[in-house]
């Protein structure tokens, strides 16, 4: 599956914002982590948890099988093309040890004209300099 594109001027997806509170361009947040995974891997659990979602909803399962510790990682991703990712909040997000972390989160969508809410707590590891998503415990409908 061929995952959508963004122009790199476009707002990220996941909603960072610079000093100011202006959106930041995808080229300068969340893109140089997905486009250029292999030559620049997110510096934290915080941005890969952000540039995660944001591959969610551009569809980027290689990005995020990329991103996803061999441990849990599935074999493949399916994407809902019924669901319209609205908005990301970042609740909190804390090193938890020498190399690991949580991201509290929330993520707000419309399936079938239904809003859903989506809470999460992930847990990230990093492994040879580069974080990957382990697991999390979802509250909410995770599609």
């Amino acid at each position: 599956m061929t995952h959508l594109a963004i122009d790199g001027r476009a707002a990220c997806p996941c909603g960072r914002v610079n000093a100011r509170g202006k959106p930041l361009a995808w080229a300068d947040c969340c893109g140089r982590f997905v486009d250029h995974w292999d030559d620049t891997p997110a510096p934290d659990a915080e941005s890969l948890m952000r540039s995660r979602y944001s591959a969610f909803v551009l569809h980027d399962a290689q990005y995020l099988l990329h991103t996803w510790h061999p441990r849990t990682r599935p074999a493949h991703l399916d994407f809902d093309d019924g669901v319209k990712w609205l908005g990301l909040t970042v609740k909190h997000a804390r090193i938890t040890g020498a190399d690991a972390a949580e991201v509290e989160f929330v993520a707000r969508s419309r399936v079938q004209g239904r809003g859903v809410r989506q809470e999460e707590r992930s847990r990230f590891t990093r492994e040879d300099g580069r974080w990957v998503y382990v697991d999390g415990d979802v509250d909410g409908d995770p599609h």
